[in-house]
């Protein structure tokens, strides 16, 4: 019985990351699984091509929007560490706080 090649869980699992990476980076979690089965899989199928069916471009376009997630996430990441750590934290959120209101004015208006 051969396996199939399917890039849905990759492709799920980098979109849902990159929706996640807007709470501090912590699409991380879900899209470096994502990129690690699609490089195994890949990895097996290069290895055993008999015992796999389905089209490995489409896990290879899964791995490179994995991939690309995962860098979204980890320089958000590193940009809310770095805020947390120099303290600019609170003046961000305080520059949000003023562009909601702004928007809720302007909405209002």
């Amino acid at each position: 019985m051969k396996k199939e090649l399917k890039p849905t869980l990759v492709y799920v699992l980098s979109v849902i990351s990159i929706l996640c990476c807007c709470f501090g980076g912590l699409g991380v979690l879900l899209a470096a699984p994502a990129f690690y089965i699609a490089n195994k899989k890949i990895k097996d199928a290069q290895l055993n091509p008999d015992d796999y069916e389905g089209d490995i471009n489409a896990m290879n376009t899964a791995k490179i929007v994995a991939l690309v997630a995962l860098a979204i996430n980890v320089v958000y990441l590193i940009y809310s560490i770095y805020l947390l750590s120099t303290g600019e934290f609170d003046k961000a959120m305080e520059e949000f706080q003023r562009g909601l209101e702004e928007a809720q004015n302007a909405q209002n208006s």
